[in-house]
């Protein structure tokens, strides 16, 4: 486990990263982002109840999603020096997109 300074800095790294990511592929993609205290969101335009939401964890640092009814708990990959999620190895954007893409039902939604 990574401690609780590299994993604020990795982890405010890793969000900051994702939004800037989901800021500019939001025009196209139907859903907006939003970041409040350190929680990062994504609002979806035809579905109010739906909300994907990114928090860090710091106690057992790992970066919590929810989304899709589910929790994805992603922990520090030092090799690929990512967050990833343990049960299929995708990285926070990655894992990211394919929620949004099953979310909107569009395969086209990419983040850059």
């Amino acid at each position: 486990m990574i401690d609780e300074t590299t994993f604020r800095h990795e982890s405010d790294n890793a969000l900051e990263s994702l939004k800037q990511s989901l800021i500019r592929s939001e025009e196209a993609g139907g859903f907006e982002t939003e970041e409040k205290n350190g929680v990062l969101n994504i609002l979806f335009e035809d579905d109010d109840s739906a909300r994907f939401v990114f928090s860090p964890n710091t106690p057992v640092r790992q970066v919590w999603i929810s989304a899709h009814s589910t929790s994805f708990k992603l922990e520090w990959n030092e090799s690929q020096h990512a967050f990833t999620l343990p049960k299929t190895g995708e990285d926070l954007r990655t894992l990211t997109e394919r929620l949004l893409r099953e979310q909107l039902d569009d395969d086209s939604i990419t983040l850059s």
